[in-house]
């Protein structure tokens, strides 16, 4: 993976892409955004009801946005401000290779200095024409909303947060990816007969349900993902995005994978 010399992270892009980081997983934090934002975890320390945690963030979120006013602007402003972060996740979850995905996967490359390794075709390297194919797509999907980069800032830190104090103490969590072409992801290491070090995109749908992983492809691997690295999960919020498949969007990089076998 051709990694950016820079980031918005706390840790180094070659480091979070690594597959020593998520053997030895650590806290990952966007420069600034818990600081910044401060009096909204203050205040989120103090409820215990993750619903209501989530209603004050969305809340804050749209008055610091502006997102709830976006009746009283003109036509194109109006579009801007509709399309908040929520549309982007639907987007994703509709298609990873649309311009809302390519939105997202600009945030990792921004953010955590990991550019994407496949939207719509594989992406040979950031010079290459197959990626600015990528960056006119997330420059379509960018002007579709206000700040569109610092809303999802918030987004993953309030995902963190959240994960904290539901899985306090917890650093690593066990997911599963379904595929019907395994050689899409580059082969790093051949480790066993059914453990592989390979290289995932920038941003990845994993499920945390091995049944529902099987709707997804032929072969399924098990996974050993960081709790850093969970940018989204579906029961973040109550009116859940994607509700029922136990879907968790992880950012990538290197990661030691297990053939699981199909028992049907």
């Amino acid at each position: 993976m051709n990694q950016s010399s820079f980031n918005h992270c706390n840790l180094p892009p070659w480091v979070i892409a690594s597959r020593h980081f998520n053997d030895h997983p650590q806290p990952l934090e966007i420069q600034g955004v818990r600081l910044a934002n401060r009096f909204l975890f203050t205040k989120l320390d103090g409820i215990d009801d993750p619903g209501e945690r989530a209603t004050i963030f969305s809340d804050y979120l749209s008055v610091k946005f502006q997102l709830h006013h976006w009746q009283e602007h003109t036509t194109s402003a109006r579009k801007s401000l509709k399309n908040s972060y929520l549309r982007y996740l639907r987007g994703w979850m509709m298609d990873s290779n649309s311009v809302e995905g390519a939105v997202l996967k600009g945030w990792v490359e921004s953010r955590m200095g990991l550019p994407p390794t496949f939207h719509k075709i594989a992406i040979p390297g950031v010079r290459s024409e197959e990626y600015q194919l990528f960056a006119q797509d997330r420059t379509t999907g960018s002007k579709r909303t206000n700040a569109i980069n610092s809303q999802l800032d918030l987004l993953y830190e309030f995902c963190q947060y959240e994960l904290a104090r539901r899985f306090p103490g917890q650093e690593l969590f066990t997911l599963y990816r379904g595929t019907n072409d395994a050689s899409e992801h580059e082969l790093l290491e051949q480790v066993g007969k059914r453990e592989q070090i390979v290289r995932l995109n920038n941003l990845v749908s994993l499920t945390c349900d091995e049944e529902r992983a099987w709707e997804f492809g032929s072969v399924v691997w098990e996974m050993r993902t960081p709790t850093a690295k969970v940018f989204f999960f579906d029961r973040l919020f109550p009116s859940s995005i994607m509700k029922g498949e136990g879907e968790y969007l992880v950012i990538g990089g290197e990661y030691r994978v297990r053939r699981v076998m199909c028992t049907v």
